[in-house]
This record gives C-alpha cells, sequence and structure tokens, in this order.
C-alpha cells in the first residue's frame, strides 16, 4: 500500500449566502428580522468554529456586521410602535405611543 491517501482540508471555506453571490445592503435590508438573524447565527457559528480562509471570515464579518446593524434597527423601530397602556382614575384604558428611549408615553 502506497502511502498516498486523501485528507481533506480541515477548513473549507465559509458557505456564502447563495453560491457566488455577496449578500448587498439592499439585500440585507429586505430582510426580515428573524431571517436576518438567522443569517447572523449561522455566521457566527462558522465563525466560532474556524472554519474558512481569512478572506473569507473577513467578509462573514462584515455581513455579519451590517446583519447586527439591521436588526438593530428593525428592533428600533418596533420598539417604537410599542404602545403603552394607561388606565386612568375613571377606570378608562387608553393606548398611548411610548416614547422609545424611556418608554414614557409620548405627548
Amino acid at each position: 500500500m502506497s502511502g498516498n491517501c486523501y485528507v481533506p482540508d480541515p477548513h473549507p471555506p465559509l458557505a456564502p449566502v447563495r453560491p457566488g453571490a455577496v449578500m448587498t445592503q439592499a439585500e440585507i435590508e429586505a430582510m426580515s428580522f428573524e431571517d436576518a438573524l438567522a443569517e447572523l447565527e449561522r455566521i457566527v457559528r462558522q465563525l466560532e468554529e474556524g472554519r474558512g480562509r481569512l478572506d473569507d471570515a473577513i467578509a462573514a464579518y462584515e455581513r455579519g456586521t451590517a446583519l447586527r446593524r439591521h436588526c438593530e434597527a428593525k428592533l428600533r423601530d418596533a420598539q417604537a410602535k410599542v404602545e403603552r397602556l394607561t388606565l386612568s382614575s375613571d377606570g378608562t384604558v387608553t393606548a398611548e405611543p411610548a416614547d422609545p428611549a424611556t418608554g414614557a408615553p409620548v405627548g
């Protein structure tokens, strides 16, 4: 038996979002919060595992940063839409928009 045998690359490249393509900012902005978060979690797992080459890891990190910003913006938008329910002294319940920074009623 000869000493030649196939040894697979222990560091396969990071999987692209789709083969041969880089996710654009417009594509990220079109993603739902849930889809962006799932993609971000996938990227984090791959980076933590140390799979892939340095250039691929840097590109994945940059894509992850854009996804993180997108998720944060989606959360801020959702928070701004949340209404604060208040109960007046006469027992009337009203909904008032909440200040995203403090949670206090606006106005």
